[in-house]
């Protein structure tokens, strides 16, 4: 008997270690967002004469109304919200082509095989693994051949191409481990090759489609370099009128400002992965049986 209450003091013991060890490491993992919040809610003054950390003595939505209308950017002094549309604008379209690609690619390549599929994918797959330095020179070539230099659209095409090999690696690996009995049946009713992509492989695909639309939904949001480098101007996207209003200094260092354009900028990822990021981790583990 006493042997087992020591047992289960040992284990008592071991969970209050394990769980006291996540809660530091969330501590400090959370560290800088709460500063950015308790930032972002207090005067220039009290940021000036107190700490960053501390509570604020009097909550304040100016640098937030200041980062969304009034904070210079360059030369005008717009704020973040013409950015944030940019941003959307470049987002959406990005997102439904990058995954609607995908989705084709690897049904392509697991269901209507042809000489070669192995191949294609490999090089697919080699595309996942090219840094985003090497394609900005062939990129920008492109776009200034297609007219879109400079533009959102030509943005959004970037986003796409690139994202291509990463939608098509998920769609591929998840409709493998999907039944070849199921465009067989189709097949034998008389369902083309669309009629069986559309009632047949994606109604059981929502778990990687989620995954897909998440990835590429920060992957796209959260990028600066390429923003940086096909956009200029009114056309671009919030990451680099967010930089933009950091580097930009007139008078006192408005910290409360910057802290509040990071939350702004930050959100929408956010608020994606707390409505959908069990359905993510979900969506990856679906498609991890085969392939």
């Amino acid at each position: 008997m006493a042997e087992a209450l020591s047992q289960s003091g040992k284990a008592r013991l071991g969970r209050l270690a394990i769980y006291g060890c996540l809660l530091t490491v969330a501590l400090i993992y959370l560290m800088p967002l709460w500063v950015m919040v308790v930032t972002s809610l207090k005067s220039l003054d009290e940021i000036y004469g107190g700490s960053f950390i501390g509570f604020p003595k009097t909550v304040t939505l100016d640098a937030w109304r200041a980062a969304w209308s009034q904070a210079c950017i360059g030369t005008e002094c717009t704020g973040l919200k013409p950015y944030f549309v940019n941003s959307l604008m470049m987002v959406v379209p990005s997102v439904v082509l990058s995954t609607g690609i995908g989705a084709i690619n690897g049904y392509i390549l697991t269901k209507w095989k042809f000489p070669g599929a192995n191949f294609v994918f490999g090089l697919l797959l080699f595309g996942c693994f090219l840094p985003y330095q090497a394609v900005l020179i062939p990129m920008a070539r492109t776009l200034g051949i297609l007219g879109l230099a400079g533009s959102i659209p030509g943005l959004i095409c970037v986003h796409v191409a690139y994202g291509i090999c990463f939608t098509t690696l998920f769609f591929r690996n998840y409709f493998v481990s999907l039944p070849d009995e199921l465009t067989k049946a189709a097949m034998v009713d008389g369902a083309g090759f669309f009629r069986i992509f559309w009632s047949v492989i994606l109604p059981t695909s929502i778990p990687i489609i989620v995954v897909s639309c998440i990835w590429q939904f920060t992957q796209i949001w959260n990028d600066f370099l390429f923003g940086v480098s096909f956009t200029s101007g009114a056309s671009s996207p919030i990451t680099v009128a967010l930089n933009n209003i950091v580097n930009v200094t007139t008078g006192r260092k408005q910290y409360n400002v910057d802290m509040a354009a990071a939350m702004i900028a930050a959100i929408p990822t956010l608020f994606v992965y707390v409505v959908a990021g069990r359905y993510f981790v979900r969506g990856l583990t679906a498609g991890a049986v085969k392939g």
